[in-house]
């Protein structure tokens, strides 16, 4: 087991807190924190995606980034017709909750990854091309930060952003 420098625990907690908090700009959760249910799954002013397209994109992704690392049997869903859902709008309030509450679940799951005390940052998977747990974990902070700005334009389009 790789002994835990300093260093590590540093960028443990930084990636922590990148991962929950607002640090430059709005988290996932004030995104979509006390939005109307009936405004989720429109498209404004010709856009190709509505508000509910892009949550479930961004909970697919993080599924998928969280499950290629902790498993290396783990097959991505086929790019880019499983990252996207077809549908606009969910079936119902309880399917969008649903849907939150997953972010919500594995986003706490990757950060216990990342945190566990045996976690290596830096060495490559034995799967995969190249990643580790660092390149990942800022691949869902990058990747979750540029569709939750999309989610706040459309909301702001939509006349619903405080």
């Amino acid at each position: 087991m790789p002994q835990t420098t300093f260093a590590d625990t540093v960028i443990k907690k930084q990636l922590t807190e990148l991962l929950t908090k607002a640090i430059a700009h709005a988290t996932f959760e004030e995104a979509v924190e006390n939005i109307e249910i009936k405004n989720v799954g429109i498209k404004p002013n010709n856009l190709p995606y509505s508000i509910w397209q892009l949550v479930e994109h961004i909970r697919i992704t993080q599924r998928d980034i969280l499950e290629f690392s902790r498993n290396s049997n783990h097959q991505s869903p086929k790019w880019p017709d499983e990252y996207w859902p077809k549908k606009e709008e969910p079936v119902d309030k309880a399917a969008w909750d649903k849907s939150l509450k997953q972010i919500e679940d594995e986003k706490d799951e990757f950060i216990k990854l990342i945190n566990d005390p045996s976690a290596d940052l830096y060495t490559p998977f034995p799967h995969g091309d190249g990643q580790n747990l660092l390149k990942e974990a800022l691949l869902i902070a990058d990747h979750t930060s540029y569709h939750v700005g999309e989610i706040i334009v459309l909301r702001r389009l939509l006349d619903d952003w405080k």
